[in-house]
């Protein structure tokens, strides 16, 4: 398996509909609940890549573009976009769609960085014993 073929069969989607108890005093999505989605999405996408252990060390800048309401349905789609010696970074995007009007939207897009670790938590190659071919 290539690379580019590996970071294909890594993406990962998970999909939640927003409930009151998810929201603020604005009806809509907590910023932190929009986040740890996110970091739970990327951080699976990065383990299918790499199989190794990871640990989120960053996230790049996290842009809210649409607020969210209550009664949506919400996708993450993450995606590895590059790869280290020791870290990959996984973008992510959260559309938004209301539950009975066909159509999506962009709501928030960033960017997480994980280091992956062997059994002694110190940094180890991301590709390090992966079958990997690199055309």
């Amino acid at each position: 398996m290539t690379i580019q073929e590996r970071m294909d069969a890594s993406e990962t989607r998970i999909a939640m509909t927003v409930f009151p108890f998810h929201t603020n005093h604005h009806d809509t999505l907590f910023g932190g609940k929009a986040m740890a989605m996110m970091d739970e999405v990327t951080f699976m996408c990065g383990t299918r890549f790499c199989r190794k252990q990871l640990v989120t060390v960053s996230t790049d800048k996290i842009d809210f573009h649409k607020a969210i309401p209550s009664g949506s349905i919400v996708e993450a789609i993450a995606r590895v976009e590059s790869i280290g010696r020791t870290s990959l970074k996984v973008f992510v995007e959260i559309y938004l769609e209301s539950m009975y009007q066909d159509g999506r939207e962009l709501a928030i897009q960033g960017r997480f960085t994980f280091v992956a670790l062997d059994e002694d938590k110190k940094p180890v190659p991301v590709l390090q014993g992966l079958d990997i071919i690199d055309n």
